[in-house]
């Protein structure tokens, strides 16, 4: 039978928000090395604080624009790095999507940050799962679905179990303008939709609703369909 592939874009507030890291890492990769006996798996690493950190403290330092995208695509690949440690997986990080999707192979799961200025790890996690063909994009973020607004502003936000990519693209643009929500990168979402890749937004600190997700199994969260 043929074995599904599947991008894990796990943000780098869910991995290492400050609270016992080190204890949810280890089960997020017992999980992870778990799951890919079963699928293909490539993992993608965001930011979070680190790479808040310092691109914070250089643009006080005078940084250029290029020079802050760079240290928190640096960031994104320590986090990968720490991650890779913790499942004894490769620390010779991709620098690029292609090479993510060339290295992964069944039982061999590659774990990645950022490549290059302006595309977010959402973005990239996207462009992995265009180059290896993923049945699906795994997005770990810290709200546990995706909602017409933020939840922890607005108490009334409504809550969406199902929505098509072309419902999730009109939620990221809508009133905010492009870039503006946290639920999905719109490059990202443009590439899912034009790929027909289908995206999974889940709780990343939820370790039983990420395995879910990441074997295509039925998910407390949103299931975003390109199709």
């Amino acid at each position: 039978m043929k074995r599904e592939k599947v991008v894990v874009s796990i943000g780098g507030s869910v991995l290492i928000p400050g609270k016992e890291d080190p204890v949810y890492i280890k089960k997020l990769a017992g999980m992870i090395k778990d799951a890919s006996q079963t699928v293909q798996i490539v993992v993608v690493c965001g930011g979070g604080r680190i790479a808040r950190y310092y691109t914070e403290t250089g643009a006080e330092l005078g940084g250029s624009t290029y020079q802050l995208d760079m240290l928190g695509i640096g960031a994104t690949r320590l986090n990968a790095q720490l991650l890779a440690i913790s499942m004894g997986a490769s620390e010779d990080i991709p620098a690029t999507a292609a090479e993510a999707a060339r290295r992964s192979a069944p039982g061999n799961i590659v774990v990645m940050g950022g490549t290059v200025p302006g595309h977010t790890t959402d973005a990239v996690a996207a462009m992995v799962a265009t180059e290896m063909n993923a049945d699906r994009v795994v997005n770990a973020t810290s709200v546990d679905a995706v909602y017409s607004n933020d939840p922890k502003k607005d108490l009334s936000a409504e809550r969406f179990s199902k929505l098509t990519i072309e419902e999730l693209g009109e939620l990221v643009y809508k009133e905010h303008g492009a870039g503006k929500s946290s639920v999905f990168d719109p490059l990202g979402i443009k590439i899912a939709m034009e790929e027909k890749i289908d995206i999974l937004i889940v709780d990343g600190r939820d370790i039983e609703e990420l395995r879910n997700a990441i074997l295509g199994n039925e998910i407390k969260g949103t299931y975003v369909s390109s199709r």
